[in-house]
C-alpha cells in the first residue's frame, strides 16, 4: 500500500510541471478577423483631400471665360474694320437760291482702343436694329470754340453704344435736327430741316464703340419751310447749337463767331 501512495504522488507532481494552471493547451479562443462593413449611403468622396477650391466664376475661366472676353474684343474690332465705306454728305437748303447749307460726313469707333474709320451706312431695308436710347448715348463738340471769317463751321455729333449689339442710328436731316440760334435772344438763325433734302442718313453704330456724325455749316441762315430770309453771311457774335434726335436729350453749346 505505501509503495502504491508514493506512485501516485510522484505522477500528481510531474503532470503540473511547466505549465500554468489555466487552460490546457489548444485551448485559447482565436482572435476574431476584421471585415469590412457593410458600404455606407449616400455620396462619398475617395479622392485624397486637398486640391484647389472652386470659387464661383472659376469654372468661367477654366472652360472659356477668357474665350468669352476674347470674343467680346473681337467683336469691337469687327465692329471697326466692318464700319468701312463713306456716309454720303446730306444737304440742307438748295445752294442755288442762297440758303445756308450744311454738309456731313461720319466715322466709327469700335472697341476703346479702335481706330476711327469712315462710318459705314446702312440701307434703308436692312435688318440691322435702330439703336435704342437705353443703350445709345449721343454728345456734341465743335471742331473750335471760335470761328474767323471763311472758316467752316463744323460740328460732331458722337452716338456711343454700351451695348453689345451692333445698331443704326439716323443721322438724316429730318431726325438729326440742327438749330443755331442767337445766344443773346434766341433769335433763328439756321437748322437743317428748314429746308432739308429728303431720305434718311443711316450710320451704324458698332457694338462698344461709337460712330461720329460731322456736321459743316456755311455760316449762313435760313428760314422754316424754304422761306425768307436766307442766305445771309453771319454777324459776328456768340450762337447756341443744338442738336436734337427722336427719344434722345437735346444737345446744346456755344460758339464765337469772329469779326474781321
Amino acid at each position: 500500500m505505501a509503495a502504491l501512495i508514493a506512485i501516485w504522488l510522484l505522477n500528481s507532481r510531474g503532470g503540473g510541471g511547466g505549465q500554468d494552471s489555466g487552460a490546457p493547451a489548444g485551448s485559447h479562443t482565436p482572435v476574431a478577423s476584421i471585415t469590412p462593413g457593410p458600404d455606407p449611403s449616400g455620396t462619398h468622396f475617395s479622392g485624397r483631400p486637398g486640391g484647389r477650391d472652386t470659387e464661383p466664376g472659376d469654372d468661367g475661366a477654366a472652360n472659356g471665360g477668357a474665350g468669352d472676353g476674347g470674343s467680346t474684343g473681337t467683336a469691337d474690332t469687327a465692329g471697326s474694320s466692318g464700319s468701312s465705306g463713306t456716309a454720303g454728305s446730306t444737304p440742307s437748303g438748295d445752294p442755288s437760291d442762297g440758303a445756308g447749307t450744311g454738309t456731313s460726313s461720319g466715322t466709327s469707333v469700335g472697341g476703346a482702343a479702335g481706330t476711327p474709320t469712315p462710318a459705314r451706312p446702312v440701307p434703308a431695308d436692312a435688318s440691322l436694329p435702330t439703336c435704342a436710347p437705353g443703350s445709345v448715348t449721343l454728345s456734341l463738340a465743335s471742331a473750335k470754340n471760335s470761328y474767323s471769317p471763311g472758316d467752316t463751321p463744323t460740328f460732331l455729333l458722337r452716338a456711343t453704344n454700351a451695348g453689345g449689339v451692333t445698331c443704326k442710328v439716323d443721322f438724316g436731316p429730318k431726325s438729326a435736327v440742327f438749330t443755331v440760334t442767337k445766344a443773346a435772344d434766341s433769335g433763328h438763325v439756321w437748322a437743317s430741316n428748314d429746308c432739308p433734302a429728303t431720305g434718311a442718313n443711316l450710320l451704324q453704330v458698332p457694338a462698344h464703340g461709337s460712330t461720329t456724325y460731322t456736321l459743316r455749316w456755311d455760316g449762313k441762315t435760313s428760314s422754316p419751310q424754304c422761306g425768307k430770309p436766307k442766305g445771309q453771311q453771319t454777324a459776328p457774335g456768340t450762337y447756341l447749337i443744338q442738336a436734337q434726335l427722336p427719344g434722345y436729350p437735346a444737345k446744346q453749346l456755344s460758339f464765337y463767331v469772329a469779326a474781321d
